[in-house]
């Protein structure tokens, strides 16, 4: 039987059951149905989606510096409200340090050398 076959024959037989045709919009490579979007960020996907490490992220919670986290017995979760406050947070800091940065005056100017 060849693929042309076989393909029909799996359709027919999902359009049989009541299932849909054979779309691939849903599903996955391996055709198992995608999970439908979260609203949160577990730790790890937390750090994956922002591009830093876990133990960077408990240094920033340490430091008073993280997201703000839901706890949901012994599950931590960071939702996507709280990660966008937190990046806004992090964006108006590096913006006011830069500021800072570009005020102070260098230590070498006004320095006279002596000689």
């Amino acid at each position: 039987m060849g693929f042309a076959m076989a393909h029909a024959e799996a359709t027919k037989r999902k359009v049989e059951k009541g299932g849909p045709p054979s779309s691939r919009r849903g599903l996955t490579r391996s055709g198992e149905v995608r999970a439908e979007p979260t609203a949160v960020y577990s730790r790890p996907a937390f750090c994956k989606a922002h591009g830093i490490s876990e133990s960077f992220y408990h240094k920033l919670q340490n430091d008073g510096l993280g997201p703000d986290e839901l706890r949901l017995g012994s599950k931590v979760l960071i939702t996507f409200e709280s990660a966008a406050r937190w990046r806004a947070a992090r964006e108006r800091a590096t913006v006011t340090a830069s500021k800072r940065q570009a005020i102070a005056p260098s230590p070498a100017v006004g320095k006279e050398t002596i000689g």
